[in-house]
């Protein structure tokens, strides 16, 4: 009998490195957030780099499909809509009650002038102009695919020691709620660019507006909070007749972002924004919020399906696409791209605009919410949605035909950005401590005002004992005092000089020599 106890798989590979790095960062989860504050995002995409193909090749995701790209489509697509589900979702039940009615505009204004800038600017002046086989239509849909704020890599913001410390209540607040409302809103950006490549311009803004935002948008946030709503209700119920137990209702965290997702696929309307109204309206008055406050369930969670996601998103990485001359893509033309993107995208309008926002109190907070507008799994999620929209070509690529060019073009670009996204966001926080403890220990150094060697002030000189003095009568000392200022005898003088109980002399001021007259001490008797 043959005996061969090991078997092998992908599926296998994937669970033990999977597993294994959970394991060891939750060993020091502690110092890698608190200390160092970098967030599992980072780690996670380092390491499926690492066992990824361009790494040691033991995880490959876009192996999985065969020899069908869009089956590796449809894999990144899935994956990245469970991960964005749960976190908006966990969004939307971590805001105050009624928080959305209380800021509506501030969350406004950051939505339609932010995103609106990033996609037009984005498109027209970085895509359109670096990208030379892209036409203008292309061009704003990658630009839309990079439009939103992931809210996973924003949560490393919004949350930990460092944010709890440096960045106000009311900041953290709303650009959690923009970085999960812009996701859903997303939406909009996307098909009518689809629409102006694939259809006439008469016909993608009648589709644009019937069916993305009369269906899609406006039913996708009825459907969240009517789901969200409905629950609550169940759920108050069900606790005060004892139906349901502490840990029961905690699943109802998960159950509900998965069951509102899939009902929002069925219906074909925005999953992302069905998502984050049903957790806004599940926590409407905050009963849930206090009923859980104590559990940790929840962050369990997400940090596991956060963890699978970038190591996932790390492994693949296309690396091979980021020189292709069929594409007219090169590494300068998108390193040129990712500077602009991170210094034009989301800065310019929030710093002109952060007067009218409420929520944003002053420039340093515009300046901060500006800069920190990370790319991540939102992104990757949106360019898997259009890939999935567009036809793909069975020969040679080439620009005469912009639709299949498109979707070989598309997802490199995003995949390039979002990965130096989440290295230079996930590294923002680390630098800027580092920075600032530099700058005090620079402004703190010792400097020796004498001309002796920097050196010798690091030495510790022990004092020398006090030599002792002879001891004199204290007549002598008074007689010296008088011959050497003759108008001392005037108590013009402010300074006499007495002597101590073990006969050393000793300078005293006016005052303690008009005690001393009044009490004369036991050395001078």
């Amino acid at each position: 009998m043959y005996f061969w106890p090991f078997d092998i798989t992908t599926v296998h590979i994937t669970y033990a490195c999977l597993g294994s790095f959970v394991v060891f960062f939750t060993l020091f989860s502690l110092v890698i957030r608190e200390k160092l504050y970098l967030g599992e995002a980072i780690w996670a995409t380092v390491f499926g780099i690492a066992i990824g193909p361009y790494g040691t090749n033991i995880v490959d995701p876009r192996s999985w499909g065969g020899d069908d790209p869009m089956q590796v489509n449809d894999i990144t697509m899935e994956v990245t809509r469970v991960v964005l589900a749960l976190g908006l979702f966990a969004i939307g039940v971590e805001l105050p009650k009624s928080y959305i009615l209380r800021h509506w505009r501030s969350l406004t204004i950051l939505l339609l002038v932010g995103m609106t800038w990033g996609w037009l600017i984005c498109g027209v002046a970085l895509i359109y102009v670096l990208v030379p086989g892209l036409q203008f239509y292309p061009s704003l849909v990658v630009s839309a695919c990079l439009t939103p704020t992931d809210p996973i890599l924003a949560a490393a913001v919004c949350g930990g020691k460092y944010a709890e410390k440096h960045v106000p209540l009311h900041l953290r607040r709303i650009l959690a709620a923009e970085s999960a409302a812009n996701d859903g809103l997303a939406f909009p950006f996307l098909y009518i660019s689809l629409y102006l490549v694939l259809e006439s311009p008469g016909e993608a803004v009648r589709d644009w507006f019937l069916i993305t935002w009369l269906y899609e948008v406006c039913v996708g946030i009825f459907l969240g909070c009517v789901f969200g709503g409905l629950f609550r209700f169940l759920m108050k119920i069900c606790e005060k007749r004892d139906f349901i137990d502490r840990s029961s209702s905690v699943a109802q965290y998960v159950a509900l972002a998965v069951m509102t997702m899939g009902f929002a696929l069925l219906l074909g309307v925005d999953e992302l924004l069905a998502a984050f109204f049903a957790g806004t309206a599940f926590s409407w008055d905050g009963a849930f919020n206090e009923a859980t406050e104590d559990t940790s369930f929840s962050s369990v969670i997400e940090m596991l399906f956060d963890s699978a996601c970038f190591i996932f998103i790390g492994a693949w990485m296309p690396f091979a696409s980021f020189y292709d001359p069929n594409l007219t893509l090169s590494v300068w033309r998108l390193v040129v791209i990712t500077i602009l993107l991170l210094l034009v995208r989301r800065i310019p309008p929030i710093l002109i605009s952060y007067k009218i926002i409420p929520d944003i109190k002053n420039f340093k907070e515009a300046l901060f919410s500006g800069h920190f507008g990370p790319m991540g799994v939102g992104a990757v999620f949106i360019s898997s949605l259009a890939v999935s929209k567009l036809p793909t070509a069975s020969g040679t690529i080439s620009a005469d035909d912009q639709q299949t060019f498109l979707a070989a073009s598309i997802q490199p670009i995003v995949a390039f950005v979002v990965l130096w996204s989440i290295l230079i966001h996930g590294l923002s926080i680390p630098f800027w401590t580092l920075s600032k403890r530099v700058n005090t220990l620079t402004s703190t150094w010792p400097r020796s005002p004498s001309l002796q060697p920097e050196w010798l002030n690091q030495i510790r000189v022990r004092p020398l004992p006090p030599l002792p003095l002879p001891e004199i009568s204290s007549l002598a000392v008074l007689a010296l005092h008088i011959d050497r200022y003759p108008h001392i005898s005037n108590g013009e003088h402010p300074f006499s000089l007495t002597l101590s109980a073990r006969g050393r002399p000793r300078s005293t001021s006016s005052r303690s020599g008009q005690r001393s007259s009044q009490k004369p001490s036991p050395a001078g008797t």
